[in-house]
């Protein structure tokens, strides 16, 4: 048996209702790919309900009403416990392409990254953009995916003074993370462009663009294509 699997997951009941699956204390694509192998055998498992991922954890939901909680961690445990580490399996792991205008009417930190780190901004976004990224949780707001690692050249602080609005699309980088704020909120991360992409769209299953375990990768468009994509230089 593949080492990736010899340490399997913890499993607690958290409430009458969820279980939590403790993978590791490692953030790491390692984990991550332990995390994905799971979710997607757990969805095949009658009465869960819903799979919510994080950087080292795994919340499994599951319908209380019609299933009795002891049997069902019973029945999940029984299931990891069959699992066997599959190169297939990762090789489908879905990649998610973001394209990214990294302007100054968009990207207000870029200029002030590039000094923190001491690097020209070309490098800054050609350090990003050669980077593949992998979707290790998904909260603050639907959509918002904690992108890791961002290169140890880019770790930069969050900002002092968080702004009252971030601009819908804006691409950001924080400590060891990278993201993309799928709405307009408030937000104290570093904002380096924006993508014309839409990252939520409330009329569809999956709701958002990017799910745990993705691997994402930021393309750099020009100003005039993302215009012509639909994106708008306003905000700021």
């Amino acid at each position: 048996m593949n080492e990736l699997f010899y340490n399997r997951p913890q499993v607690d009941l958290v409430s009458e209702s969820a279980c939590l699956l403790r993978f590791s204390d490692a953030v790491n694509n390692e984990t991550a790919d332990r995390i994905s192998i799971v979710a997607k055998a757990l969805r095949e498992l009658p009465g869960i309900v819903d799979l919510i991922p994080s950087y080292t954890t795994l919340l499994t939901v599951f319908d209380a009403d019609h299933y009795d909680r002891f049997a069902i961690v019973a029945r999940i445990r029984q299931l990891i416990e069959q699992l066997d580490y599959d190169e297939k399996q990762l090789s489908a792991v879905r990649e998610v392409v973001i394209p990214v205008y990294y302007g100054p009417e968009v990207g207000p930190d870029l200029d002030e990254v590039a000094q923190h780190c001491r690097l020209s901004v070309n490098e800054i976004i050609s350090l990003h953009s050669d980077t593949s990224y992998r979707a290790y949780a998904i909260g603050f707001t639907p959509g918002f995916a904690f992108l890791g690692n961002t290169p140890e050249v880019l770790h930069v602080p969050r900002k002092n003074t968080p702004r009252l609005k971030v601009p819908l699309g804006s691409v950001a980088i924080a400590e060891r993370q990278t993201a993309v704020y799928p709405s307009v909120t408030p937000g104290g991360w570093q904002i380096i462009g924006r993508t014309p992409v839409t990252l939520v769209d409330w009329s569809s299953e999956s709701l958002a663009l990017i799910q745990g375990g993705d691997t994402v990768r930021f393309t750099p468009i020009s100003r005039a294509e993302f215009i012509a994509m639909g994106g708008t230089l306003d905000g700021f």
